[in-house]
């Protein structure tokens, strides 16, 4: 079996390579496992980190140059595409995230179109598609309102994956993530990127801003929990899914208040004290146009599941940092 992760030298991409790698084989279809001979870790940068093993295959290069994409998705029976400008990034360079974001997938897609092996594909996408005024509770059925470009680019990635699965030329699945808390690693550009900052940086003795009211509300999972999500979606079975590709994923609706009440249960008040609150309009804008409501049945009734709370989701967050 041989596997390819766009974005596979970020943290997700890592900590997924590392899952299989420690299997070594993949069941699919609830059928006999396959055994992992490849992964290619397909990246714009070597990045830190990446898993040290003579099945993995690293290649960096540009998503929209042909002649890579036609080298890394030779022969590959699994792709997980997880590639992506963040959102404000996105937002700030609309020309870097139309070509990463949009332009990039239709490359992908494209490429295996072209070599007709339909192999299967999970599609990272997540609850930015919505925005304005929505319904108290976001569901299944909620139709999308992007308000900004990332999410704009994330509804069409969406749309795409879903046309190319019925059109058969991919067996594609797409995850809807909630916002990943607490990411290792150090900020990005993206606007959730302090839901992670105000955790992981107290709990190494190191300063925080959060830029949010401490009642905002929000709709998270943890990177364990998004990893299980992407492995499930991958086994499950063209039969199970049926016509509709689109997965809305369970989360954990909190406030960042009670992230915070978490962080001081497990770290103490000295962690707690390291953290600056200093709003942001901006930022506060962004992040209440995301839904923190979200009622995910489908996706339920197929296995996928939420964190229990945001306390397990800080010791998770020590247990592997500590192993890293």
């Amino acid at each position: 079996m041989r596997i390819l992760i766009t974005g596979g030298t970020g943290f997700i991409g890592k900590q997924l390579a590392q899952r299989l790698l420690d299997a070594g084989q993949l069941s699919l279809d609830e059928q006999p496992a396959h055994t992992i001979e490849r992964i290619v870790l397909f990246d714009a940068f070597a990045g830190e980190g990446v898993p040290s093993d003579p099945r993995i295959e690293l290649v960096t290069g540009d998503i929209s140059d042909a002649a890579t994409l036609a080298q890394v998705c030779e022969g590959v029976d699994l792709v997980w595409h997880l590639a992506a400008v963040v959102s404000s990034a996105a937002e700030a360079d609309f020309e870097l995230g139309m070509q990463v974001n949009l332009y990039g997938l239709l490359n992908l897609l494209e490429t295996l179109r072209r070599q007709g092996q339909s192999p299967r594909v999970v599609y990272a996408s997540g609850f930015a598609v919505f925005g304005g005024a929505l319904p108290e509770v976001v569901d299944d059925d909620t139709a999308l309102t992007p308000q900004s470009s990332y999410g704009m680019q994330k509804a069409v990635g969406e749309l795409l994956v879903a046309d190319y699965a019925r059109k058969g030329f991919i067996d594609g699945r797409v995850l809807r993530l909630p916002t990943i808390v607490v990411r290792p690693g150090k900020p990005n550009k993206a606007a959730s990127t302090f839901f992670s900052s105000i955790i992981r940086e107290p709990l190494v003795g190191e300063p925080a801003v959060c830029p949010v009211r401490p009642d905002t509300q929000v709709y998270i999972s943890s990177p364990r929990r998004a990893v299980e999500s992407m492995l499930l979606a991958m086994t499950l079975s063209p039969q199970r899914l049926g016509s509709e590709r689109i997965i809305p994923l369970p989360g954990l609706t909190t406030t960042v208040a009670d992230m915070v009440a978490a962080l001081e249960r497990v770290a103490g008040c000295a962690a707690v004290e390291l953290i600056r609150w200093e709003t942001n309009a901006t930022i506060q804008r962004i992040v209440e146009s995301w839904p923190s409501q979200v009622d995910a049945p489908r996706a339920q009734a197929l296995g996928f599941k939420a964190d229990a709370d945001f306390d397990s989701i800080v010791r998770a967050h020590l247990e592997d940092t500590a192993h890293a």
